[in-house]
């Protein structure tokens, strides 16, 4: 094994052990951030009715994924600029190259059901229930290089999206464009809001 090599992944755990309060801190309010986006764009497609097709429904949370990706960094950038911390360090740089396979997958499934639009049937909701999948696999993986809670939080979303899947192979109301936006919102929305919420208040007893 290469000495330089070892060092390296050695300093880089003893890093992550080091700042595990800083993540802490830094993830209650990119779940809460994120979670406002989720429910903002499910409440949107709810009321108004629209983004009923592949293309639309896809876009809308393809663009809703890119805007909470990016208010995450940018909240993860403030965090460590408060703490006077290099932001793009070798933990940040673990835990993106953990989180990209399933970005990545779940992105793809996003565009190629925005470019084929109709010419698909109308998967919406098995859309959904892959996104779910591939982004608690990516948060499970993630969690190797932070906090456990992390890792529990993602494998919760596999095995609540898995059971889904199941339940709406039998069940017509479940796969409807709007059902979809509903476990769009609940999944990406509420489950995030609460996680922030209990991140944010066992964070201020941790100080306390």
């Amino acid at each position: 094994m290469d000495s330089s090599w070892a060092s390296e992944h050695l300093q880089t755990i003893r890093t992550l052990m080091e700042r595990a309060a800083l993540y802490r801190r830094a993830l209650a309010p990119v779940m809460l951030v994120v979670g406002v986006i989720g429910s903002a764009s499910a409440a949107v497609a709810l009321v108004t009715g629209r983004f009923s097709t592949n293309q639309s429904f896809a876009l809308l949370w393809l663009s809703t994924a890119g805007i909470s990706v990016i208010a995450s960094y940018l909240l993860v950038r403030r965090q460590a600029l408060k703490d006077q911390e290099a932001f793009w360090s070798p933990p940040t740089k673990r835990v993106s190259q953990a989180l990209v396979p399933g970005f990545m997958a779940g992105g793809m499934a996003g565009a190629l059901v925005a470019i084929a639009g109709e010419q698909l049937p109308r998967i919406a909701w098995l859309l959904a229930i892959s996104w779910i999948i591939t982004y608690g696999c990516a948060l499970h993986a993630a969690g190797f290089f932070m906090e456990r809670g992390i890792k529990l939080f993602g494998i919760s979303l596999v095995s609540a999206a898995s059971m889904l899947l199941v339940l709406a192979s039998f069940v017509p109301s479940l796969q409807t464009p709007r059902a979809a936006h509903v476990i769009m919102g609940l999944c990406f929305g509420v489950t995030h809001l609460l996680y922030g919420a209990y991140l944010h208040f066992t964070e201020r007893r941790a100080r306390a």
